[in-house]
């Protein structure tokens, strides 16, 4: 019997669409039409590939009007945000076509008489992006145009909850004339993605998501060892990512900075604010602002443009939240929003109140393990010394904030912080141009910069000797 896959809207627990797993032929299919386009992709050079990627790119923004209300249905978020997504989409996107000539150059040592000495990045074959639900275009995007630029194939796996996003940029690619056999969009389910990453079949997987998935891409990529393969994994896992608002900082834009990065999409954000460390002296005054901007959220259906509170992907997803909450009330935190003022707050729904949480403690687990939800603790501290501490008590290591006007100051915290990305004065955003990457238990890799193009490549090394 072929299984399916459904994506089940969270803003009333239809069914938005279903799609039919691709069959074990169907995956050999793909990966032997991956492999035989590879060559003349490869060798079309990257000006080639960037006319064709740029033309992928202006394809998806043609689309943007419906693009806006699927992701509203597909994983709840407020359509007067889905803008963002495309924007990050293409920012994103123009920057490593931008870059790929420089990031892809030759790499010439000194010179040395009689030899000709050259590193050159080459294309590591067909690469496997595993993508997410929670920003499906802008995950999706770190590793498939940077792939392509330099000189990969690639098949995508989409998440379950946004399979509409998978099918849009394989008519994206198609609109845009990729060859045919260079991307592949399948719709998998557990099993077959770890039979394909065993196989042998691909040679490199890009996954974000989850710490438990993680380990399961990881242990799925040994298997391609018995095929001769030893296959680079890229993983961008969970994150618990904290803030330290410093007493120097302009309070008014910490307060709203914050409260962006903790309630927006939900908090479904891998490098969403989940904690924040605040100087005792602008302390109070801290939690009352965070606790009105979330009193302010509207909560309510993603389609309506007056609403800025969409519900979580699922109703189990905000049922966690919900205990973690109440967990951390009854060993004593204080909560500052009342849910019963959010109409469509229900136990056992998707719509989940934002909260605010003081008098917490990393005892508590909505201080240590990921929420993924619309949820914030916040803890005073009496000195930097603290903040770093405290901040560096966890099992992640995505980004850290800090919030100050002193640069030199957040320069030095940032280097004792254990964490991908140190931030000033901003959360929750990714630079195309920096470096993406983590630590601990958030994993290890990374996407976009120059570096991003390093592990979508391999070295090979050129030693000609030119007279003898």
């Amino acid at each position: 019997m072929t299984r399916t896959i459904r994506t089940v809207s969270p803003i009333d627990g239809s069914v938005y669409l279903e799609r039919a797993c691709a069959s074990d032929d169907e995956i050999r299919a793909a990966t032997r039409a991956a492999r035989e386009a590879r060559p003349a992709w490869t060798s079309s050079g990257v000006d080639e590939r960037a006319r064709v990627c740029t033309a992928f790119v202006d394809a998806m923004l043609r689309h943007s009007d419906d693009i806006d209300v699927e992701l509203a249905r597909q994983m709840g978020r407020p359509v007067r945000f889905a803008g963002g997504e495309l924007g990050g989409f293409e920012e994103r996107a123009r920057h490593m076509i931008g870059i790929a000539a420089e990031a892809l150059a030759d790499v010439d040592p000194e010179p040395k008489a009689g030899f000709r000495r050259f590193i050159r990045r080459v294309p590591l074959g067909t690469v496997l992006t595993v993508a997410p639900w929670n920003f499906p275009f802008l995950t999706t995007v770190n590793s498939v145009v940077p792939a392509l630029m330099a000189g990969n194939a690639v098949i995508l796996k989409h998440a379950s909850n946004t399979l509409r996003v998978g099918e849009r940029f394989a008519e994206a690619f198609a609109e845009a004339g990729l060859p045919d056999g260079l991307f592949h969009h399948l719709v998998l389910d557990h099993e077959r993605t770890a039979a394909l990453i065993g196989s042998g079949d691909v040679d490199m997987v890009c996954f974000t998501g989850s710490v438990p998935a993680g380990r399961e891409i990881e242990r799925a990529a040994l298997d391609a060892s018995a095929h001769d393969r030893f296959i680079p994994v890229g993983l961008e896992l969970g994150g618990k990512d904290p803030a330290y608002v410093r007493p120097d900082c302009d309070l008014a834009h910490a307060i709203e900075n914050i409260a962006d990065g903790a309630f927006f999409n939900s908090g479904q954000s891998c490098c969403g604010i989940e904690r924040v460390y605040v100087h005792a002296d602008v302390h109070d005054a801290f939690v009352t602002g965070v606790a009105d901007a979330a009193r302010a959220l509207v909560l309510g259906d993603p389609l309506d443009p007056a609403t800025t509170l969409g519900p979580m992907v699922r109703p189990a997803a905000a049922d966690f939240v919900r205990d973690q909450i109440d967990a951390a009330v009854r060993a004593g935190a204080t909560a500052h929003v009342d849910a019963s003022a959010f109409e469509r707050d229900a136990r056992g729904s998707a719509y989940l109140a934002p909260q605010v949480l003081s008098d917490v403690d990393h005892s508590m687990s909505v201080m240590t393990e990921e929420s993924f939800g619309p949820v914030v603790g916040i803890v005073k501290v009496a000195d930097d010394d603290e903040a770093v501490r405290l901040m560096n008590d966890s099992a992640f290591g995505l980004t850290a904030a800090i919030w100050t006007r002193d640069v030199d100051t957040a320069i030095a915290l940032g280097e004792r912080l254990e964490t991908g990305t140190v931030f000033m004065n901003r959360c929750d955003y990714l630079d195309p141009a920096l470096a993406w990457t983590g630590t601990r238990a958030t994993g290890r890799g990374v996407t976009l910069s120059p570096l991003g193009y390093h592990a979508l490549t391999r070295p090979k090394s050129f030693h000609l000797r030119t007279s003898t």
